[in-house]
């Protein structure tokens, strides 16, 4: 197939002024140079697009692909990450990953949890905080957790994130508000192991490939998977494939979590135990990272023995029966 390479490239918003934070989603050029060789490896031709604003570009010049593998994050709104999918709707253009339903619903932490929630599926008690109104817990009990409701990559979670008193909590509320110009995603702090389960296929044929646990040490900002840990992640944390009775929950949750939202081809779900030891859903990510050496779905698939050419394989191969059954 002729497959055309949709994404948000790092060093060119850098250069466009925006900060490191602001980009911490953003590929590197090694990624793309590494799904691309990984493609090729599959007898794939393949054309490197970039983003959403190139593809618009190309689509009125006449260019067409046979499927489009789809990394773009976009850079503002809430529906940043559904416009590369909606685009290529729109012309019938077959690509990889979720639709813009669900990667607009996914994008919205507050959204995505109450989704979960009627499901039935184990999440913390939460609620979303708006700015301009009173930053109080609402009744819940103490600690809480605090995060942009709408960002990925650890952006806005720091050591501060935990809150224990009423004042942290108007605090740590209005500045985030402030630097990331959305509301606050608040919920329960869940004292228990972390985990990220790696997922690939979609509906009934979705299965989890492996599950990791995230263990932080000791010179590491505690109890939070934030921003800093995650940036020097080699040093501060380290990465267990688990296989545990515990494990095998994890995956459950995660995979009715995953069906439950519609998300397709690949991508992870990260979760966290209470204090009753079961896993409770925090977050889906259904454009997980791909840098071959970074990324927690690559590092995860690596330790349930798979190569990065067959995770790759295995995305397009789910894109490909979706489109084009039988």
């Amino acid at each position: 197939m002729k497959i055309g390479m949709t994404y948000d490239l790092r060093e060119d918003y850098l250069a466009e002024g925006f900060s490191e934070e602001a980009t911490a989603e953003f590929d590197k050029p090694e990624t793309i140079a590494a799904i691309e060789s990984a493609l090729q490896e599959l007898g794939h031709q393949t054309d490197r697009i970039g983003n959403i604003r190139s593809l618009a570009a190309r689509l009125v010049a006449g260019n067409r692909w046979d499927m489009v593998f789809n990394i773009a994050e976009g850079l503002q709104g809430f529906g940043r990450e559904a416009l590369v999918p909606a685009l290529l709707d729109a012309y019938g253009i077959p690509y990889t990953f979720s639709d813009p339903m669900v990667l607009s619903l996914t994008l919205h932490k507050g959204m995505t949890k109450r989704v979960v929630r009627d499901l039935g599926v184990p999440t913390p008690d939460f609620f979303v905080w708006e700015k301009g109104t009173s930053a109080n817990g609402q009744g819940f009990d103490f600690p809480l957790f605090a995060k942009p409701v709408a960002e990925g990559t650890g952006k806005g979670i720091t050591a501060r994130s935990k809150i224990s008193s009423q004042k942290e909590l108007a605090a740590v509320c209005n500045s985030l508000a402030e630097t990331f110009k959305q509301p606050v995603l608040v919920e329960a702090f869940l004292p228990g192991r972390e985990f990220t389960v790696g997922i690939l296929g979609s509906g009934s044929e979705a299965v989890a490939i492996g599950v990791m646990e995230v263990v932080l040490n000791k010179d590491a900002e505690a109890e939070v998977y934030s921003y800093h840990n995650k940036e020097h992640y080699k040093k501060l944390l380290e990465y267990l494939l688990v296989e545990d009775a515990l494990a095998e929950k994890a995956k459950q949750v995660a995979l009715d979590a995953w069906r439950g939202l519609g998300c397709l081809d690949g991508g992870r779900i990260d979760l966290r135990t209470d204090k009753n030891g079961i896993p409770n859903f925090l977050e889906v990510n259904p454009l997980a990272g791909l840098h071959p050496q970074n990324s927690d779905l690559c590092i995860l698939a690596y330790k349930a023995g798979m190569t990065y050419k067959a995770l790759i394989g295995a995305i397009v191969s789910s894109a490909v029966k979706r489109y084009f059954p039988g």
